[in-house]
């Protein structure tokens, strides 16, 4: 009996050491199994993606092939593999959209093969398939990246005109109205378009969010490579160094900038877009060493030098044109930079001038060049200059060398006219704008294009140059009016110790400068031209009289000497060295020929014309001021020891 009761007791303590050790063991493999899956859920974040495939580049651009016991074919297929990826992380790093393709594709096979990123995995980078958890960032990423697969570059465009984004609108906390698109703006589109994606377009969002972060910029990157006019950042918003000022006397303000209520500068993302500046609230770099590290690798094109504290900006060029010009503290208050993009493919006038009466303005601007006039192209920053001046490059003779002075290269002249003979030049650390342009009159060139007239040397050289060194030139320039241009010009000739009589710089400004093609754009970002304006010099007669001969008493005599004396210093104090009048005006929303162009100035026109040009010329002439140019052929003809042409 004792015996029968000792098994039992030990047949219920097995049951309860078994159930107590399964019920153990079957709560640290459910914790075993929780801690699996957090990790799986960790493994597939952005974060933890992008230092996979930061860590696989490094080893595949790093490895010594030599090591590993290749043949000498895979071994030479392996090292020039090696060698196209390193070019390609360099070159994707400037700008070049072909190296970023290479890269992105890469990532997309390393993410897909090696990293094991399947349909189920991938949400977990992005929540495609929950749109309340999409960041308005993440809703644009898809908007675009489907735009594209449709429109390529012009994506962007497509986007903001469909939906009508480039307007003025009040957002909140703003009293008046400004140009902005908002997250409520993206979010509403988003629902509208429904977008469907497969698990290939999923992958290459989440690609293009890792190579953004890696090699990219930023938040930016995509946006840079599309067809507007620009797009800039740090440009807005409170600098990090801000916070520190106000810590200590406002709490509240502070604590409303850490939770993003006030935008930060890292928040700060703005597009030059058909001439609105308009800020991308939706949009941020998320911190301030994002911003940083975009500024210090976006202008590194070529090779431009150090940004440093002590040299605080740099102006450069990217591998597809862009200029791009980056500041850093202490030159500015924070990290900022500002890219520029032209679009050679549409700088022709006929797709510039567009308004009503834009046939006569067309018309008018390729006579002036084909005359060989000295043009300047004048405006506030933004409103089109440089891209005005690649318009009427399009108009001047195939036998005409031409050298282009710039601070950047913004022209690219040669991309668009290959078989021309043009060359360019452009300011250095080493050597000045008045250095290049004194080695341009050595280059056998007939016409001189100076991007910028910024600085007084330049300047001062572009008049010169415009009286001996060349046939013509052509200039850009921030005047607001025409008197406020010779004006600039004359002080800059003063400045440089050319010249140290006003009167005398004054005349030798007037005597090159031909016309003014004055640039507006309005607050609503239309560009347009405001007026074509003719300078005409004054002819310096001699309106002295001899009557005192004829006098016979001395009071006679010294009223007339008196009235001589009166009329010098008359001109020498009040001398009227041109006048000036508006060939073309635009009045009305309306292109309007104003004025004539000076007898003097269509003779020499003519004169420096082709026989079709000629004609045509004088067909325009006859058909907006009437038949009235018998005396301008005849100082044309005049010039080139000929008989008039009979009308």
């Amino acid at each position: 009996m004792d015996i029968l009761n000792i098994l039992l007791i030990l047949v219920v303590l097995a049951v309860i050491i078994f159930t107590v050790v399964y019920k153990i063991t079957k709560k640290k493999k459910q914790d075993d199994e929780e801690e699996i899956k957090s990790v799986d859920d960790k493994t597939y974040t952005l974060e933890k993606m992008s230092e996979f495939i930061k860590r696989r580049l490094d080893e595949i651009t790093k490895i010594n092939l030599y090591d590993i016991g290749l043949s000498e074919e895979e071994l030479k297929r392996r090292k020039n593999k090696k060698y196209e990826l390193k070019k390609a992380l360099k070159g994707c790093t400037y700008g070049d959209v072909n190296d970023k393709k290479y890269v992105k594709e890469l990532i997309y096979d390393l993410l897909y093969k090696e990293y094991g990123v399947d349909e189920m995995t991938i949400s977990r980078a992005i929540p495609f398939d929950i749109p309340s958890l999409l960041t308005a960032q993440d809703k644009f990423d898809i908007l675009l990246y489907a735009y594209k697969k449709d429109f390529g570059y012009e994506a962007l465009t497509v986007l903001i005109k469909k939906y009508n984004l480039a307007t003025l609108k009040y957002v909140a906390g703003e009293t008046k109205p400004t140009y902005v698109i908002t997250s409520d703006e993206i979010s509403e589109i988003y629902e509208k378009e429904n977008i469907p994606l497969d698990f290939a377009d999923k992958l290459n969002i989440v690609v293009q969010r890792v190579y953004q972060h890696y090699k990219g910029y930023s938040s930016i990157d995509e946006i840079r490579d599309m067809n507007i006019d620009g797009v800039s950042g740090g440009v807005s918003g409170l600098p990090e160094s801000f916070l520190s000022q106000v810590a200590q006397t406002d709490a509240d303000y502070v604590d409303q900038i850490l939770e993003h209520k006030v935008p930060r500068a890292c928040d700060s993302i703005w597009i030059f877009f058909q001439g609105k500046s308009i800020r991308l609230e939706f949009l941020s770099f998320g911190t301030e060493s994002e911003l940083k590290r975009v500024c210090q690798n976006i202008y590194k094109y070529n090779n431009p030098g150090q940004l440093s504290d002590t040299n605080g900006y740099k102006i450069n060029e990217m591998k597809d044109g862009s200029r791009v010009v980056v500041v850093r503290p202490s030159f500015s208050e924070t990290w900022a930079f500002f890219v520029r993009k032209f679009d050679v493919k549409r700088a022709t006038l006929e797709q510039l001038i567009t308004a009503p009466g834009g046939d006569k303005a067309i018309a008018l601007l390729k006579y002036l060049v084909k005359g060989a006039r000295i043009i300047a192209i004048t405006g506030e920053q933004g409103c089109g200059k440089t891209t005005m001046l690649m318009g009427m490059i399009e108009n001047i003779y195939e036998t005409m060398n031409i050298r282009v002075q710039e601070t950047a290269f913004e022209l690219h002249l040669r991309k668009i006219y290959p078989t021309r003979n043009i060359l360019t030049f452009r300011e250095t650390d080493t050597i000045s704008g008045q250095e290049g342009l004194d080695v341009q009159k050595k280059t056998d060139g007939s016409v001189n294009i100076i991007g910028e007239v910024a600085t007084d040397p330049v300047a001062s050289w572009m008049i010169q140059a415009a009286q001996v060194a060349s046939k013509f030139t052509l200039f850009t320039h921030h005047a607001k009016t025409f008197p406020n241009l010779v004006t600039a010009l004359r002080n800059s000739m003063l400045r440089t110790g050319v010249f140290t009589n006003e009167k005398t710089a004054e005349e030798q400004v007037i005597q090159v400068l031909n016309f003014d093609v004055h640039l507006v754009k309005d607050f609503r970002g239309r560009r347009y031209i405001e007026r074509v304006t003719e300078c005409i010099p004054v002819e310096d007669k001699n309106e002295y009289t001899f009557e005192h001969k004829n006098e016979k008493t001395l009071e006679g005599k010294l009223d007339k000497f008196l009235d001589n004396a009166t009329y010098y210093f008359t001109k020498s104090t009040n001398k009227e060295l041109y006048r000036y009048v508006n060939i073309l005006e635009y009045i009305d929303d309306e292109y309007v020929i104003t004025n004539k162009i000076s007898d003097t100035n269509i003779a020499e026109m003519r004169s420096n014309m082709d026989s079709s040009d000629m004609e045509e010329f004088d067909k325009f002439i006859e058909e907006t001021w009437g038949n009235s140019q018998n005396q301008t052929q005849k100082l044309t003809s005049k010039k080139r020891g000929r008989k008039p042409k009979t009308v």
